[in-house]
């Protein structure tokens, strides 16, 4: 098969019907997925109630100053993530489809000043020109498609900068695992033993060939 911009329905079918694809990938992902300049960092959590904790221990080992950007799947999520941050001390701002443009634009405009942390869908994952983001954070890794995470991800490490992305996986994103887990390989990343064992991740990912 051939990954241009392949649909994340496609992309699905055939993890679902095929053993062993080879994904032959015009480019590689989009976005950062192929960026040396980001440090991805995977977090396998035992389950989804355990993000928070998580989510706490590395905020701790960032500064105040760091532009940030933390990812949620669902916007209903974000207000939670969001009050979850604000109780370890640290301000944020929501971004997501159900926002107006002038909160979007106000909401925008703090996160640039550096005065806050962004809490967004994937409504920031693209398209936006937001300068020196420090730390991206999966809170939930996209459910359907590594376009996403590597759009995601490529927010931070722009224009010659360095950048960090830490994302939380749990056995529920197995959609993810096998593309994620190829990825990851392909550019000298750590894997989690837990990823690099499961069965989603075996099984379901085939070969990829990125040209």
């Amino acid at each position: 098969m051939f990954s241009a911009t392949m649909p994340a329905e496609v992309q699905r079918i055939a993890r679902k019907y095929l053993r062993h694809p080879a994904v032959v990938s015009i480019g590689g992902p989009g976005g950062g997925g192929k960026n040396k300049r980001i440090d991805q960092r995977v977090l396998f959590l035992s389950s989804p109630g355990m993000k928070e904790k998580a989510l706490r221990e590395v905020l701790q080992k960032t500064r105040n100053s760091d532009k940030i950007i933390v990812f949620v799947n669902e916007k209903k999520h974000t207000e939670g993530v969001s009050r979850s941050i604000e109780r370890m001390g640290r301000r944020t701002v929501v971004l997501h489809g159900g926002k107006s443009q002038d909160q979007r634009e106000e909401n925008l405009a703090m996160f640039k000043r550096g005065e806050v942390i962004l809490v967004a869908t994937d409504v920031a994952g693209r398209g936006l020109d937001i300068p020196n983001v420090k730390h991206v954070i999966n809170y939930d890794v996209p459910s359907r498609s590594i376009d996403s995470y590597c759009h995601r991800i490529g927010r931070t490490a722009r224009a010659g900068a360095t950048g960090i992305a830490t994302s939380f996986i749990t056995d529920q994103d197995e959609g993810i695992m096998a593309p994620l887990k190829n990825l990851l390989e392909s550019m000298g990343a750590p894997v989690p033993d837990r990823l690099a064992r499961h069965p989603a991740a075996a099984s379901a990912g085939g070969r990829s060939i990125i040209h």
